[in-house]
């Protein structure tokens, strides 16, 4: 259970990244919601993983270089469902931006990222 509640300290911090680039991009830069959340979310997900690797899970006694590429498919399983819910919710529903990306965020963070890193990303013993 305390890696449960580690990583979702992680993913606040990781999340207060994202959403920062996000509403700079977008309120400051004047770029796309969208565009502006995929660089948020790059963003929270090079926090996320510093955070997870080295705290939450402690696993740097395995490769980065592997890690990092199943990271990256998460990521982008995660990235999707994060633009495409945040896409419907602003674009269909009308619901402000911010409201839509942290709906879907939290929708995804708990159904989807957690679950992946803890037993695919970090997993105590090495996947093949």
């Amino acid at each position: 259970m305390q890696k449960f509640f580690k990583a979702q300290a992680a993913s606040i911090f990781a999340t207060l990244a994202d959403f920062s680039m996000t509403f700079f991009l977008v309120e400051i830069c004047h770029q796309h919601y969208l565009l502006a959340a995929a660089f948020g979310a790059l963003t929270g997900a090079a926090v996320n993983f510093s955070m997870n690797r080295y705290w939450t899970f402690n696993v740097t006694h395995q490769s980065v270089k592997k890690q990092s590429y199943k990271y990256a498919l998460v990521w982008t399983g995660s990235l999707m469902l994060n633009l495409g819910g945040t896409y419907i919710l602003t674009h269909f529903l009308s619901v402000n931006y911010i409201l839509s990306k942290t709906i879907t965020a939290i929708c995804v963070g708990l159904g989807f990222n957690y679950t992946l890193q803890k037993n695919y990303v970090f997993a105590a013993k090495e996947n093949t």
